[in-house]
């Protein structure tokens, strides 16, 4: 375990996008200023029994540029006070491209984030208005060129696929467009419409599983012809460009979560704050949800990524275990159709096709 995370929920949203199944609350100053103080408290209860290097940190939500850089970077201090930063740590800030002017960036980027991730989606102005999205596509393109201008090389764009009304034609012209603004990271994700949220409400048409998997085996190779290749079931990188803080989560390594909605696997044990945020003001804990890192939780996240379970880490981490755990994954996988995963003595991965009914060959392996 020597790599450890952390993730700071930031619960603020200046709207709900309707697809959205994030934790997020509209909030006012003081809101703001009240969530700083208990997030500092946790960070110096946390950092007290730690002693381990921070790898990676993470702000998410929610939008956390809604705090503003006097905030964040008070924040950021406050980790950087209380924990060790291992060299090189990858900070990363969620952002939407709205509002944002260059000293905004210039401010993070002095404080300490190197890495920035902005919910684009689409390119599309009709498909920007059906997500709820407060930008266009210019607006991606100049906060781009903004966090470039603050100082940022290690830039992700989201897009999102499997939209009504979409295809392969929209899809390609989103897909050049990100490229073309040259990010160093991609994440793609597939629409799924959530309990509870506006678009499950509206009882919204999706596309049929066989459309949205032809778009999804066009973004991967239009992905991989602008030099983005596939790391994980959702996310492209240019080579040496991967989440570092994703990867913790694949890997089966261990991170922080703090704030509302956040989860958390450290020192063996899963826990996760509830979605509320009252609660958390006023001091509440973390919901224990049992111990992690098993051999076959270990096997379900590693089988995410392109790279797949590899023997070598079962064996390094679990032991003789470990061995016979692959052994018999293995011989599972041999009875699978190649179309769907690739294993060798070494390695069981699934391929791209394999990705999209993913929950079902996890099933029959992990079983």
């Amino acid at each position: 375990m020597d790599q450890l995370g952390l993730y700071i929920h930031v619960p603020f949203c200046a709207g709900k996008c309707p697809y959205c199944d994030f934790y997020s609350v509209a909030g006012g100053d003081e809101e703001m200023d009240a969530y700083l103080a208990r997030v500092e408290v946790l960070l110096a209860q946390y950092a007290k029994d730690c002693g381990r290097a921070l790898s990676t940190v993470y702000f998410g939500g929610g939008t956390p540029s809604l705090l503003g850089v006097n905030r964040l970077s008070r924040l950021l201090d406050q980790v950087g006070k209380r924990f060790t930063l291992a060299e090189g740590a990858e900070i990363t800030l969620e952002a939407n491209p709205t509002s944002l002017d260059q000293a905004f960036f210039t401010g993070l980027h002095k404080a300490g984030w190197n890495r920035l991730s902005l919910g684009m989606q689409s390119a599309d102005p009709g498909e920007l208005k059906l997500l709820g999205r407060g930008h266009t596509a210019r607006d991606v393109a100049r906060a781009v060129e903004l966090a470039r201008l603050g100082g940022f090389r290690n830039l992700s764009l989201d897009l999102m696929l499997g939209l009504p009304g979409g295809g392969e034609e929209k899809l390609g012209r989103s897909i050049q467009f990100a490229a073309g603004l040259k990010p160093e990271h991609i994440s793609a994700y597939i629409l799924k419409v959530e309990p509870g949220t506006p678009f499950s409400r509206q009882n919204i048409c999706l596309p049929d599983e066989d459309q949205t998997a032809e778009e999804y085996l066009f973004c991967v190779r239009e992905l991989a012809s602008q030099g983005y290749a596939q790391y994980e079931i959702s996310n492209f990188s240019k080579p040496g460009r991967e989440s570092r803080h994703n990867l913790l989560y694949w890997r089966c390594q261990e991170y922080i979560g703090i704030g509302p909605g956040a989860h958390s696997f450290y020192q063996g044990r899963r826990f996760f704050w509830p979605r509320d945020l009252k609660s958390f003001l006023s001091g509440g804990q973390p919901a224990d949800d049992g111990p992690g890192g098993s051999i076959q939780e270990f096997a379900m996240l590693n089988l995410r990524l392109t790279a797949g379970l590899r023997r070598s880490r079962l064996r390094e981490r679990y032991g003789q275990e470990g061995e016979a755990a692959f052994q018999t994954i293995a011989q599972k996988a041999s009875a699978c159709p190649a179309k769907y995963l690739a294993a060798t003595k070494e390695a069981i991965a699934l391929t791209p096709e394999g990705f999209l009914i993913s929950n079902a060959l996890l099933c029959r392996l992990l079983d």
